[in-house]
């Protein structure tokens, strides 16, 4: 990974961050409270330099999910954003501005995995024209993924 600036938040812009230093083990993790907190088959973080991190806007929200691992999430549009644990913090995948380099290399809490989750890829891709011209059409409120000195321009107040 590298050494350079990192950018990434939430949904709606209110949280967003700014990394410095070396990013840590990406990796999935399939215990069922990662599933509940991305409402989704598994969770995906990358570890982060715990001295490099700097919230803009406003800070991550935690709920206390075990004795020792502590949840981030927006408390405006619910993003789930960090993993944080006495020794580290890790902040989710898909919160970075710029993914593509953050393919997760471990598997943790295998055994919790569901059944299925190793075939889903091989499900038949969607096909629809009419469904993919329609999603062309939506106008979104969601940030753009970039730094942006002027967002949100939909007038939401942060």
């Amino acid at each position: 990974m590298t050494d350079a600036i990192r950018t990434g938040g939430c949904q709606c812009g209110a949280v967003r961050f700014r990394i410095r230093g070396e990013l840590g083990r990406a990796s999935i993790c399939h215990c069922r409270m990662c599933q509940k907190q991305f409402g989704s088959f598994f969770g995906a973080f990358v570890t982060v330099p715990s001295d490099g991190v700097e919230w803009v806007h406003e800070e991550p929200s935690y709920f206390q999910s075990s004795v020792n691992i502590a949840r981030g999430f927006c408390k405006r549009c619910g993003t789930p954003m960090t993993y944080k644990s006495p020794d580290a913090l890790e902040i989710s995948i898909g919160s970075f501005d710029d993914r593509s380099d953050l393919e997760p290399k471990h598997q943790v809490n295998y055994a919790s995995r569901l059944p299925w989750v190793e075939k889903i890829f091989e499900a038949p891709v969607h096909q629809n024209p009419d469904y993919y011209a329609r999603q062309e059409q939506i106008i979104s409120f969601q940030h753009p993924d970039r730094e942006t000195e002027n967002w949100p321009e939909t007038g939401l107040k942060l």
